[in-house]
């Protein structure tokens, strides 16, 4: 699938892209190597599925991409920004405007309704109140869920929170959109109509996004794979063609 040109008027997004990255911890007296001299350039309306076997380094990778931890070597750039230097509240506030994270588990906060789950990421960045209904109710309605706005997660399938946790992390327009396992607990074919979801938006909103996940039943809809084991990026391939 080739990545398209973003509905009007949104910003083009400049993408990701992380070069020589290598990011280890401390292992007793020695250091785990977790992240070895790892390049891969995500660009706008596109979608990179990152596969590989548990404690190959997928989790690590996402952390520097979402720039939550700093690797020992390497440049991690996003949207044209190098994050090099940075201070820690220069990185909360790219975070924050450029950069949307979708989490395994939806993490919902029981008592709010949808609208308003989509709503609060507008008002840490200090939006109108009612510019942003609007827009949690624009988002809402892009991933299907216009008529559960008013629904608490409670009241909501698996699939239903996971899509708007989805609105959520899209809220602020990132410029690059990272997911973690959003399929892990849907079934098949709920699983299935997220990551259709998924790609979908990152086309028509171009932004980078970056797909962790360990379902290859899914790879078939994205734009590229990287697979990753030990820490290194041991290929970066097209996906199967669509059918």
């Amino acid at each position: 699938m080739n990545a398209s040109v973003p509905q009007a008027g949104i910003r083009p997004s400049a993408g990701l892209a992380l070069t020589g990255v290598t990011l280890t911890y401390p292992d007793g007296a020695a250091r785990l190597t977790a992240l070895d001299d790892v390049s891969l350039t995500v660009p706008a309306g596109s979608v990179t599925a990152v596969i590989g076997p548990s404690g190959s380094g997928k989790s690590s990778l996402l952390a520097v991409a979402a720039t939550l931890i700093a690797p020992d070597r390497g440049r991690v750039v996003i949207d044209g920004t190098d994050t090099a230097g940075m201070s820690r509240a220069e990185l909360t506030a790219l975070r924050r405007t450029r950069v949307g994270m979708v989490f395994q588990q939806p993490n919902l906060l029981p008592s709010l309704t949808a609208v308003e789950q989509v709503q609060v990421m507008a008002h840490l960045d200090g939006r109108p109140v009612r510019e942003a209904r609007e827009r949690a109710l624009e988002l809402l309605d892009a991933v299907g869920l216009a008529g559960q706005a008013g629904r608490r997660p409670h009241q909501l399938s698996g699939g239903q929170r996971q899509r708007v946790n989805i609105a959520r992390a899209l809220m602020n327009e990132p410029a690059v959109l990272l997911v973690d396992e959003p399929t892990s607990a849907l079934d098949h074919e709920r699983g299935a109509a997220v990551l259709d979801l998924l790609t979908t938006l990152t086309h028509r909103r171009g932004t980078a996004t970056v797909l962790v996940t360990h379902d290859r039943a899914h790879l078939e809809a994205v734009d590229a794979v990287a697979d990753v084991r030990d820490g290194r990026l041991s290929s970066r391939r097209s996906p199967l063609p669509h059918r």
